[in-house]
């Protein structure tokens, strides 16, 4: 008899098979206690003739295989047998009988564990008296849905622009632009090499000095004033500059001080644009078209992400509104620590070989991803009483469409498709999105939606921000 439990976490469906046992215990005796909010407790107490006649069962078994000093294989005396290897059978058989007495015990009480129990056994080694546990856990709680038509969601639209254009490839040129020596004063957008020293009241401060820093003028990454007293130097130049530190600075010791840095300049460099070439086109993948072709293929790429990020807006917009909704739903701390350590994982995975040498939990401690735990298990218990209520399922040629769309953004797009198709967690992944896809449609029927007209950069950026 199997049981199934199902929770959709941030587009992943998780499906729980409970292996229930083929004895029915109709002898067992269950009584259910609620200790607090999700917690339950299970007062279990199994008929000791099971316990007894499975032992003997396992008993016999064994006398068939023991091997014993004095006695011949397959020969030794029963009450031998029970005598050196009873207790520990006994502990073997408890261990399966509490086992399955506890998922008996949770379908007939109609019961959802959120986690796994915490199993307390009395009168488990005395085989007169019937076995006796409290099991306690926590359960999935009861999703009671409240009113989607107080959701207020912007869904701003927008086109790409041949302006847009213009400025993504001028963007991605300065990305791969190089830096040109030149023998002129330096000016903002340059490139300069520097010496400096600090000084605060005459003596060296911490981290005020370098020798040979590379310096892009307009950058904003020295204090106010020191860039703009580059300004004008040409290499072999020396000056000094009196300037003083942000009050808000974050050395207390540099708040507002007064400071002088002695400047010497070692070279000026101008900056290069990437030339518009077909090897500049070849890095995004044009190999033939030329700069037509090339253009077109941003614009393509421009559109697909100006309609991620707006789908994405609403998206969110409607998870926030969700939690909104169901701001007092109770969530198990099972499922919390689970998510935990779910996100530390992800986090580790990026220290690579360095992780085996590294205490993770106390340089990722759980307070990090508490916030983010909560928010993922609130949201994906939310979603699953939506879509069990709705019957919503992932339909296979949205699941297609999508996966091509993920697709169209490599050289090869058939193998990125089979790659999902033959990745039974890949593929589940994508069902999960699509059919939080068709929730965010749903909910938008019900709730308060305003369209808006927004520009490329608008919309980008605040998909950004969001991320942040």
């Amino acid at each position: 008899m199997e049981r199934r439990v199902f929770l959709y976490l941030n587009g992943l469906k998780i499906e729980r098979h409970i292996d229930c046992p083929s004895w029915q215990g109709k002898f067992m005796q269950v009584s259910v206690e609620t200790t607090s909010g999700l917690e339950r407790r299970l007062n279990i107490s199994v008929p000791a003739s099971r316990v007894n006649d499975a032992v003997s069962v396992k008993l016999v078994e064994a006398s068939k295989t023991v091997r014993l000093n004095g006695f011949r294989p397959g020969k030794v005396p029963m009450s031998v047998v029970r005598q050196r290897f009873g207790d520990a059978v006994r502990m073997d058989v408890l261990n399966d009988v509490m086992n399955e007495s506890f998922y008996e015990a949770i379908q007939q009480q109609e019961l959802k564990p959120a986690g796994r129990p915490e199993i307390d056994p009395k009168n488990i080694m005395d085989s007169n008296k019937d076995v006796e546990f409290t099991a306690t856990f926590e359960v999935f709680p009861e999703v009671e849905l409240g009113d989607y038509s107080k959701i207020e969601v912007v869904r701003r639209s927008a086109d790409v622009t041949d302006a847009d254009v213009e400025k993504m490839i001028g963007n991605l040129r300065d990305q791969r632009a190089t830096w040109d020596e030149v023998e002129r004063p330096a000016a903002t957008g340059d490139k300069v090499n520097l010496d400096y020293k600090g000084t605060k009241d005459g003596e060296e401060f911490a981290g005020g000095s370098a020798e040979g820093s590379d310096l892009e003028l307009g950058s904003g990454q020295m204090i106010p004033g020191f860039e703009d007293g580059i300004v004008g130097l040409s290499a072999g130049d020396e000056k000094t500059l009196s300037l003083s530190f942000p009050e808000d600075y974050h050395a207390e010791e540099l708040k507002g001080a007064a400071v002088e840095f002695a400047v010497k300049v070692n070279k000026v460099t101008e900056k290069q644009l990437a030339e518009l070439n077909d090897e500049f086109y070849e890095q995004f993948g044009v190999k033939e078209g030329g700069e037509e072709a090339f253009r077109a293929e941003v614009k393509k790429n421009m559109e697909r992400e100006l309609a991620n990020a707006c789908k994405s807006q609403v998206k969110q917009q409607v998870m926030d509104g969700l939690l909104a909704a169901h701001d007092g739903l109770l969530i198990p701390a099972a499922l919390i620590t689970q998510e935990i350590d779910a996100l530390r994982q992800q986090q580790v995975q990026q220290f690579g070989a360095l992780a085996e040498q590294l205490d993770v939990k106390t340089i990722l401690p759980d307070e990090m991803f508490t916030e983010q735990a909560e928010r993922r298990v609130r949201l994906g218990l939310i979603l699953n009483a939506l879509i069990e209520k709705n019957e919503i399922e992932a339909d296979a040629d949205k699941v297609r469409t999508a996966i091509e769309e993920i697709a169209a953004g490599y050289e090869d797009k058939d193998m990125v498709i089979n790659h999902y198709y033959s990745n039974p967690q890949q593929l589940q992944s994508i069902e999960g999105m699509v059919i939080e896809d068709e929730v965010v449609s749903k909910i938008l029927v019900d709730s308060q939606l305003t369209d808006e007209t927004s520009t490329y950069d608008e919309v980008v950026a605040q998909s950004a921000q969001a991320m942040q």
